[in-house]
């Protein structure tokens, strides 16, 4: 007797957009970076661009992490052929990479000096500006103070003051409010008045 197949009755489901989903499945990326960005050949396959370029797509097949038990299988075929031919290592031919100005490039931009974007809370700011408007640099008469609901010590208040003041934005606003400082000068000015108030702690 023949088994009789169940079919699920197939069903067109209008949710379901199935080309973008195609499309989505497929797509390998874009390339962030504009610099590997410029210097990519769609032509070719991604590991052979990345090696022209002089990047390495598996860093663990380009910088090998030596095996102690390799090593000492190796030794002991040494010893048994009792040949030291086999333990000079074969140099390995590496092609210089045609686009070097990438990892040139590259190199520039992570070396480059970064605007520095953090901030911090508005509400630790409005602890911190409180303290100081309220004692000043007694670190230790913050740490009795009825509004220290953590319990901070003085030296972790101070540690968090000067936090707060190595962000010359937030401080410098807090200079500016308070009348420490005139309105026209500018962040360099703020930096390095910030540390000198560091240095003298």
């Amino acid at each position: 007797m023949k088994i009789k197949k169940q079919h699920r009755k197939k069903k067109y489901l209008h949710k379901l957009n199935r080309k973008r989903m195609h499309r989505n499945q497929t797509k390998t990326g874009e390339v962030q970076c504009k610099v590997i960005k410029e210097a990519w050949d769609h032509r070719k396959t991604s590991f052979r661009n990345l090696r022209e370029m002089g990047l390495s797509i598996d860093p663990n097949k380009t910088i090998k992490i030596p095996s102690f038990k390799q090593d000492q299988v190796e030794k002991a075929k040494t010893i048994i052929k009792g040949d030291d031919s086999d333990m000079e290592e074969e140099q390995v031919k590496t092609r210089k990479p045609r686009k070097v100005h990438v990892v040139q490039e590259l190199e520039k931009e992570s070396k480059a000096p970064r605007e520095r974007k953090f901030m911090l809370p508005k509400g630790q700011v409005n602890f911190i500006t409180y303290l100081m408007d309220k004692y000043g640099y007694d670190y230790k008469a913050m740490e009795r103070d009825k509004k220290n609901y953590y319990q901070e010590t003085w030296k972790q208040l101070r540690a968090k003051i000067k936090t707060f003041m190595g962000i010359p934005k937030q401080y410098g606003e807090y200079l500016k409010a308070r009348n420490l400082i005139d309105k026209e000068e500018d962040e360099e000015e703020i930096k390095r008045q910030v540390k000198a108030l560091v240095m003298e702690d």
